[in-house]
């Protein structure tokens, strides 16, 4: 569908996401452009949120998506012919604005492309690449060709200028939305602080990670169990994960129950005294929610030899980068150590100095991450008519 219906007097905005998460950014700016700007109209790449909030579709967004290296590699032909179609659209009828969501490799790539056969047209980066964590060249070499980033950690605008990168906005993480579902009520919570323990456990959303860390969690389990012997342990995951987390447990010798329901698991997320969970934005999600947290994390054994040659940070957690201190344990490739683990974790559950200073460290990400005023999506929203108009002036 190439959007021909956009009148001229329309903003006509066109999107690129590649995966999900970007899909669901998307959906949010789209719903809160059109809120400030209800002639808005849109075109571009993304899934099913951002094509119920209007989006007109070039292709279906899988086309541009690739997890693995073999994927890409086998979908190379398809994901370069689909990039010159999207520089194609684009500049066969320019937008007012383009707008860039995740899935770096791909959008980084269209914007250099349009940039160079469109030198006028405003280009929004929505989500700063990990230059925090490695390729920090990355940032210096989107300068030219990126307008303004939105960034959704509040460290990343001085880490992009120190960087020499383009200018940078934090508009918040989407998780600052939704703080009521995941921050106890009423009753909720006295649940997280007495009675039998609620242990969440997060290994992972993808198969990869649950392969890897799925007989550790286990161990882990196992052993906080023998001195919890009343906790009950959750472990929420996605409906398309299910066959394999069932079969992951089968081998574990305390089986948790397992959940797939997202209101389930918001319930979970109110009630919970303590998680172990793998490294990345749950860690966020746990720390916002205020449930002390062991976190785990572990990559092929090549990555493993020589992320210590090319990681520009000494923690992989989100809390720890954000507060700017290791507050949550983290046991990361050789360290993993399951009774180690599990002592961590059945000490945050019972209570004392460890589990107080973690607490009061995560009730400082309020303050930090900006807590309050308008919600992420319309700071990015913003933002995008903010560029627009600087463009025009």
């Amino acid at each position: 569908m190439s959007g021909d219906c956009i009148s001229a007097s329309s903003l006509d905005v066109f999107l690129i996401a590649g995966e999900e998460s970007g899909d669901t950014l998307g959906g949010g700016l789209m719903a809160e452009l059109k809120a400030l700007r209800p002639e808005a109209r849109f075109r571009g790449v993304g899934g099913a949120r951002m094509q119920g909030e209007g989006l007109l579709p070039l292709f279906p967004m899988e086309d541009i998506t690739a997890m693995g290296f073999a994927q890409v590699i086998g979908g190379l032909p398809r994901i370069l012919r689909r990039m010159s179609e999207v520089v194609e659209a684009i500049v066969a009828r320019p937008p007012d604005i383009l707008v860039l969501i995740d899935a770096p490799d791909f959008t980084h790539r269209v914007a250099r492309k349009v940039r160079a056969r469109l030198p006028d047209l405003p280009i929004v980066k929505y989500v700063a690449p990990t230059v925090w964590v490695w390729r920090s060249g990355r940032a210096r070499a989107m300068a030219p060709h990126v307008d303004q980033v939105l960034a959704l950690l509040p460290f990343e605008p001085k880490v992009m200028h120190d960087l020499g990168g383009p200018p940078t906005t934090y508009v918040g993480h989407p998780l600052l939305g939704e703080l009521d579902r995941l921050r106890p009520q009423g009753d909720e919570a006295e649940r997280r602080r007495a009675g039998p323990p609620l242990v969440l456990v997060l290994p992972g959303s993808r198969r990869a990670e649950l392969a890897r860390l799925g007989k550790t969690f286990g161990e882990v389990l196992a052993l906080v169990h023998r001195t919890l012997p009343t906790a009950e342990f959750v472990l929420p995951t996605l409906p398309r994960r299910l066959a394999q987390v069932e079969e992951m447990i089968e081998n574990w010798s305390l089986a948790p129950r397992v959940i797939t329901d997202e209101e389930e698991k918001r319930a979970a997320f109110r009630t919970a005294r303590v998680a172990l969970a793998a490294s990345g934005t749950v860690t966020l999600e746990l720390a916002l929610s205020g449930i002390p947290t062991v976190a785990a994390y572990r990559v092929p054994r090549l990555e493993g030899w020589i992320a210590p040659y090319i990681l520009k940070v000494t923690t992989a957690i989100l809390p720890n980068l954000i507060l700017g201190e290791n507050v949550v344990p983290e046991f990361l490739q050789w360290h993993i150590d399951p009774p180690v683990m599990a002592a961590a974790l059945t000490r945050l559950a019972e209570g004392g100095p460890e589990r107080e200073t973690q607490l009061a460290a995560l009730a400082r990400l309020d303050a930090i991450m900006g807590l309050g005023g308008d919600p992420p999506s319309r700071r990015a929203a913003r933002a995008v008519l903010e560029t627009l108009a600087s463009t025009q002036n």
